[in-house]
């Protein structure tokens, strides 16, 4: 295989929720290909722990605490970026704030935030990064949605639900718009992956995490990791011939039907818990 596929040398990764989670793997996968990077969060003490890993990689960074849900700051975050790198490569578009509650529930000043944080703020961010891939002929966009975008979860996931099916149709537009120019544009979806605020819904609700379990065939909850050689994968020319395309990371989740019976259904959570202290 041509060593050189996957190498990120010499680009630039803007890379939103770096601190933590999925948007600290995928930086951190980045790096390590040889990309410099960009790290936003409101997050500055995570973001530029973030950094300082990435440094000791020998690449550069930019370490920005914007609020990805403000169109006039994510111009200015990218105003940053050219003035330091003067290039976009790859976006890793990541952060973004959802809100549970019953629908019956749900105030439309709620309902306003979630699209806000979810669907403009992520659709302001494609177009100040794909401004300047468009202006270079070539660049890859990488949407973080959620199988909520396909099916419904429930659980008062309505505002986020609705969001997410917003962000897959975003991307297939506008790969559809852009692709023919160089910018390719892919969602990744994503099923239940751990990070501190589920860690504290399944500790508030114990049938929790066993219900996730019953729907993941390959046995366990996702990990922050499982991005990270998608967004290689994506961010690099291995993918130049995939665009508007919506890719599942999730288990088995999405692939089994609702009545299916996964080969580890006998299976204990309590044995899924001491295999991954």
């Amino acid at each position: 295989m041509d060593s050189e596929l996957f190498s990120l040398n010499d680009r630039v990764a803007v890379v939103s929720g770096a601190a933590q989670g999925l948007g600290h793997a995928t930086a951190l996968a980045v790096a390590q290909h040889g990309a410099n990077v960009v790290l936003v969060d409101r997050n500055l003490a995570g973001a530029e722990a973030t950094a300082a890993q990435i440094e000791s990689l020998g690449r550069q960074t930019l370490v920005a605490a914007t609020d990805v849900s403000d169109p006039d700051a994510i111009a200015e975050l990218f105003r940053e970026v050219d003035a330091r790198f003067g290039r976009v490569d790859f976006l890793g578009n990541i952060a973004g704030d959802g809100h549970l509650s019953k629908p019956e529930e749900l105030s439309i000043a709620n309902l306003h935030l979630v699209l806000q944080n979810l669907v403009v703020g992520r659709f302001a961010m494609c177009q100040e990064a794909g401004r300047r891939m468009l202006a270079a002929s070539r660049g890859s966009i990488m949407n973080i949605g959620s199988l909520a975008s396909s099916t419904a979860l429930g659980r008062g996931h309505i505002a986020y639900s609705m969001a997410m099916g917003a962000v897959v149709q975003m991307t297939r537009e506008l790969s559809t718009e852009w692709s023919h120019r160089g910018v390719r544009v892919n969602c990744v979806t994503p099923a239940q992956v751990v990070n501190p605020s589920l860690t504290a819904r399944m500790a508030d609700d114990p049938t929790l995490e066993g219900r996730f379990l019953r729907g993941i065939p390959a046995g366990r909850m996702g990990q922050p990791r499982d991005i990270m050689g998608l967004a290689v994968l994506l961010a690099s020319d291995a993918s130049e011939w995939i665009t508007g395309a919506i890719i599942p990371m999730d288990g088995g989740n999405m692939a089994m039907n609702a009545g299916g019976t996964p080969g580890h259904e006998q299976r204990s959570v309590q044995s899924f818990r001491a295999e991954n202290k």
